[in-house]
């Protein structure tokens, strides 16, 4: 029997980051999701914004990107507990909006959150991400950045397929398996330092 997939416990966001009203979001968000998983993790996961799943308060269940995720994981021998997922957004577009304003109104949330839980590592998920953490990069996508690692704000980030990405297109589970493989790898040499 396979091992079930397990729902992480969300971490609550702070009080200024539930009051925030720097972007329009703030207008149409059913509430702010800071970020799930081990709050002292050593590696912070870092996609684009949360989806319908982290936005029904109460409600858990397991969406196609978590499982898809996991099971990345599981293939690449990476511990769960090491993991701390957050967003670039901290909140779920409903509608259209202003992206790049929405992009930089939360981009303090996230440096705050770097600054707090100082992980090792940094691996980010999708064109969005890398184009957020890099926006001077002619060419900053999953498909340049992916397999080595590069500098953000002092710690290096490592870049794969968005999850979704890998369950609509299978054929970039091989790739998103052997980039997880890689995180696992430099986490592993991170310890032994």
């Amino acid at each position: 029997m396979d091992e079930p997939f397990t729902i992480l416990p969300e971490e609550a966001a702070p009080p200024h980051a539930r009051q925030c009203d720097r972007c329009e979001l703030s207008g149409q968000r059913t509430r702010v999701i800071w970020g799930e998983g081990n709050p002292d993790a050593p590696i912070m996961m870092i996609l684009d914004n949360p989806g319908a799943r982290e936005d029904r308060q109460g409600i858990e269940f397991l969406c196609g990107t978590r499982e898809t995720l996991q099971l990345g994981m599981r293939e690449a021998g990476l511990d769960i507990g090491s993991v701390y997922v957050t967003y670039l957004l901290k909140c779920r577009p409903v509608r259209a909006y202003n992206k790049p304003a929405a992009r930089e109104a939360c981009a303090s949330h996230l440096l705050l959150q770097l600054q707090q839980k100082r992980p090792l590592l940094l691996f980010g998920f999708g064109n969005v991400v890398a184009e957020a953490l890099f926006p001077w990069r002619e060419e900053a996508s999953v498909k340049v950045l992916r397999g080595s690692w590069h500098d953000y704000q002092g710690i290096p980030v490592g870049f794969s397929y968005h999850p979704l990405a890998v369950r609509r297109r299978p054929n970039l589970m091989r790739l998103f398996v052997e980039d997880l493989s890689a995180l696992a790898a430099r986490w592993k040499k991170t310890r032994e330092m």
